[in-house]
């Protein structure tokens, strides 16, 4: 971490420290997405979160948010809310680390629709999974928001069921359980880095990368990727987290108004995410790039090619428990 973060944290810290009275106390919350509310999901979250609570609390409570990774990567900022250092973050892959069992949540076509996965996270399953990440972590969920459906894109041909993806390159996050999945569908899983992966595309050392339609518009990977499918392979979450500690010093009305903000603030995320991914798939097809939405029947090819594989390996890695009470609530909501 370089020296402008490591300040930032000790600033940060120092907030916190001298913020113990529930008549002044200061809530620094961090995410790595820029503030602008009508493009960030993270942004507009935590600015909902910020004016709520300032508002409710009466200016008690005063919340200093700092987004576009100022205090550093999703990592770092779990790590520094384990210890205090910072007292809130909002991250989505990241709380896997530390916390296995999130990564459930990222089988492969595991939600139908969003509107499952917003049954299924405000529920039984979200509140348990809340709960068991708590014990584990040291931090609390106060909210689930979300980051989107991921898509397939490609610069080679239409890809509408897995024999489509055999042989292409496809750059897949820095984690097992992607690679695992892209295959499982007879693509090459390419593990590389965030900054490194529009060069990878353009250089041609990929052929195709899997993102929301969010951030595909806003990355304009329509510049050199021809095709997009739309078969929503993972469903995104993101997590609104406060260290446990810092929660529990609060009076019983201010928990009440942080929690209930933070909740707030999760659907807010889900919205603004809502609203650019049907702003951006608007904008990816005027920009030339060709669409291809799966039928049901192809949908089921994928899920049968990718869901086996990532299960198998999720259960050397979680309790097998886990998968069973997600995959359970997932049916109850989608049969309600």
């Amino acid at each position: 971490m370089n020296f402008s973060k490591k300040l930032m944290l000790g600033l940060a810290t120092a907030s916190i420290a001298t913020a113990a009275t529930a008549a002044d106390i200061t809530l620094t919350v961090g995410h790595v997405d820029p503030q602008e509310w009508s493009t960030s999901k993270k942004g507009a979250a935590t600015e909902v979160f910020k004016n709520l609570v300032e508002a409710e609390s009466g200016g008690r409570i005063e919340v200093n948010v700092y987004p576009s990774g100022q205090l550093g990567g999703e990592t770092d900022l779990v790590q520094s809310a384990q210890e205090g250092m910072i007292s809130m973050t909002m991250v989505s892959g990241a709380f896997a680390k530390v916390c296995k069992e999130a990564s459930v949540l990222e089988i492969p076509y595991l939600f139908p629709s969003a509107p499952v996965a917003w049954e299924v996270l405000d529920g039984e399953f979200g509140k348990a999974l809340s709960k068991h990440c708590l014990e584990q972590t040291g931090l609390r969920t106060l909210a689930y928001g979300e980051t989107g459906f991921r898509n397939f894109t490609n610069s080679k041909r239409p890809v509408a069921e897995p024999a489509d993806l055999e042989g292409l390159k496809i750059r897949v996050m820095t984690l097992p359980l992607y690679v695992e999945m892209v295959k499982a569908m007879g693509a090459e899983p390419t593990p590389i880095a965030w900054p490194e992966v529009p060069s990878a595309l353009t250089t041609g050392v990929v052929d195709g990368q899997e993102n929301p339609v969010s951030v595909i518009d806003a990355n304009k990977f329509y510049e050199f990727q021809k095709y997009l499918t739309l078969d929503g392979h993972v469903y995104g979450t993101d997590f609104f987290l406060i260290n446990e500690d810092l929660y529990q010093s609060l009076d019983q009305a201010d928990q009440e108004i942080v929690a209930r903000a933070a909740k707030v603030a999760g659907t807010m995320g889900r919205a603004i995410q809502q609203f650019n991914s049907a702003k951006g798939l608007k904008s990816l097809s005027e920009n030339g790039m060709e669409i291809t939405t799966p039928t049901t029947a192809q949908l089921a090819k994928f899920q049968a090619a990718a869901q086996p594989a990532v299960i198998k390996w999720l259960k050397g890695e979680v309790d097998p428990t886990w998968i069973d009470k997600v995959q359970a609530s997932v049916k109850t909501a989608t049969n309600d």
